[in-house]
């Protein structure tokens, strides 16, 4: 029989496990609120303590202003986010549906457009299967004309799903300014209080902690800004040269540039072609040099400059990475995706550390 004193930390462990399971439950419906919380304060918070360093809080003054700071960061993050959020979702959607409804009339209008292209795909499917599958152009046409049509209807039930949920989206954008606010105010109280509980090594923690702030604030900057900003400089281009649907194009661009070599060029190169093709080479060729120049080469000169080599990862597994982590966890995974992955490789270097098992 095993002695009293295995039994009874063998019931504290189950009785352990038990707790954080259920604490875990508890705190499920808001992990999307504290994790974006978490990386807003990650981002933020240098800024926020160079403001508030001199602040003497031990007195009634000092305190009073360190919780108005922290109310206006926590406001103001949220407040920055909300602007161009409302302004990008209410125009993708119009602009998504008016185009849509754009390729389904022109199909309508004159269903024979498109029937050398449509031929092509046909022969190219055919040829590529050797001759195992056909699919003819009018079929493809069809197709087409349907998955438009479907598509234009999944949005419009999207629309309203998004307008029936508008009350719990501000009441997780007020969960997220009173989030931040205690984050501002106690962080480094509640961090020390998280960190205390887990056991690990002091130096192992820190260098865990050190790796979340840097793959944190890399992550953002090296890559969602970087996206960000092409996909701007893709708007203001695609808007120049009277682009239908320009705001759809420049959210697809920020998607095809997490895609290595290829990039944004999956986006502007098809149009620049579709241009050429109705018959304006010069505004066509003008167009792909100055996507090539602007959204392109971007990438090449910014991201480099943000990283300077602080994420020491290929392009390939951080795509991957980002790809896993959406399909994993939807719109959270862009950040615990590759998060996820570093960290993994952080722990599996310390653990290899510990275990002298380096290889020579």
């Amino acid at each position: 029989m095993p002695p009293p004193e295995k039994i009874q930390s063998f019931i504290f462990g189950v009785i352990l496990i038990f707790l954080f399971l259920a604490v875990c439950k508890l705190f499920a419906p808001f992990f999307t609120i504290l994790l974006w919380s978490t990386m807003f304060y990650v981002l933020l918070n240098p800024l926020h303590r160079r403001i508030i360093k001199n602040l003497d809080v031990a007195k009634t003054k000092g305190k009073i202003l360190k919780n108005l700071w922290a109310a206006l960061f926590a406001v103001g993050t949220v407040v920055l986010i909300l602007i161009p959020l409302f302004f990008v979702s209410s125009q993708f959607f119009k602009q998504i549906i008016d185009l849509s409804r754009l390729i389904r009339d022109v199909f309508y209008a004159k269903p024979g457009i498109l029937d050398d292209i449509f031929k092509y795909v046909s022969e190219f499917i055919w040829d590529i299967t050797a001759g195992q599958i056909f699919i003819s152009s009018d079929d493809i046409q069809r197709r087409l004309v349907s998955l438009l049509s479907s598509g234009i209807q999944n949005l419009l039930q999207f629309s309203s799903t998004v307008a029936r949920n508008v009350g719990s989206f501000f009441v997780s954008l007020v969960l997220m300014i009173f989030s931040l606010f205690f984050f501002y105010t106690d962080g480094q109280y509640l961090s020390h209080l998280f960190l205390h509980a887990i056991p690990i090594r002091k130096q192992y923690l820190s260098a865990l902690v050190v790796k979340f702030m840097d793959i944190t604030r890399n992550l953002f900057f090296g890559y969602i800004m970087v996206a960000l900003i092409q996909a701007f400089m893709g708007y203001i281009i695609f808007f120049i040269f009277q682009i239908k649907g320009a705001l759809v194009f420049a959210v697809l661009t920020f998607i095809c540039v997490f895609i290595p070599m290829i990039g944004g060029g999956l986006v502007w190169l098809p149009l620049g072609i579709i241009r050429i093709m109705n018959g304006e080479l010069a505004g066509g060729i003008l167009f792909l040099v100055v996507s090539a120049l602007f959204i392109s080469t971007l990438d090449n000169i910014l991201r480099p400059m943000f990283l300077q080599n602080r994420i020491q990862l290929h392009p390939l597994i951080i795509f991957f990475a980002i790809l896993g982590g959406v399909s994993a966890f939807g719109f959270n995974g862009l950040i615990l995706g590759p998060m996820l992955v570093i960290l993994f490789l952080t722990v599996l270097d310390l653990f290899l550390t510990e275990h002298k098992m380096h290889a020579d």
